[in-house]
């Protein structure tokens, strides 16, 4: 059996915030089973599904219901409960250090700020679980991270946003059936944003032309030998 956490903050005021990006990604999986959500204790939701070929791994997807900042206490006790290992478990997040468009699964590492997290390794006590990372970009300049993280997809951004949470739980998906590595080695490379335009190409650089051996310079208008001073004409005076 395996866990997958979806990150955010509960109510419908949070449900298209950056920060619930994670919830996006498993209701998005459960859809797809046809599984439906059903209230675990007071502090978490879950749906269970079988994803992979045949009769697929058993996988129970989890929505904390203790606000971003204590969703370590809805997953810890589901992990002890279940007798699960860190290898067990993904959590799928906002990532701040990510722009917009990259998707990435890792194993293990620090928080990074991400409170969320935080938390779970606080409570679980170690950082060796996967996570599924989705970008949302630091915030522009006159914003606090707080304000960010907590603001609405903007319109521009929305179609993009659905690609990323298919690919989210695509990854999910082969996350459980066929492993990490496999995982890494499909969506690691996951970029939705445009392409830079290209550099314009540098000018050609003509070379001087040089005399050959034997060639008389050319003589300055009147004879003289022109070398940058006033040349005067002959006719004048």
């Amino acid at each position: 059996m395996k866990l997958v956490v979806g990150l955010g903050n509960p109510g419908s005021g949070y449900a298209q915030t950056r920060h619930n990006v994670g919830w996006l990604v498993v209701d998005e999986v459960a859809r797809r089973a046809g599984a439906a959500w059903r209230r675990e204790g007071k502090d978490a939701e879950v749906a269970e599904v079988r994803l992979g070929p045949g009769a697929g791994e058993k996988v129970l997807l989890v929505k904390p219901l203790t606000f971003m900042n204590a969703s370590g206490r809805a997953v810890a006790p589901l992990m002890s409960f279940y007798k699960l290992e860190g290898t067990d478990l993904l959590v799928a997040q906002d990532d701040l250090d990510s722009p917009f468009g990259l998707l990435k699964v890792r194993m293990g590492g620090r928080h990074g700020g991400q409170n969320g997290v935080r938390d779970i390794i606080r409570l679980l006590g170690h950082e060796a679980f996967a996570r599924l990372k989705i970008g949302i970009s630091r915030p522009p300049a006159g914003w606090a991270v707080p304000d960010w993280v907590l603001s609405r997809w903007r319109d521009e951004e929305k179609n993009d946003l659905t690609e990323l949470v298919r690919l989210g739980a695509n990854a999910v998906e082969v996350w459980a059936a066929s492993g990490l590595a496999e995982a890494q080695g499909q969506f690691n490379g996951t970029d939705l944003r445009p392409p830079p335009p290209p550099k314009p190409a540098p000018p050609k650089v003509v070379p001087a032309s040089v005399p050959s051996a034997g060639t008389a310079p050319v003589s300055a208008p009147g004879g003289a030998g022109h070398t940058g001073g006033h040349v005067e004409n002959p006719e004048e005076g």
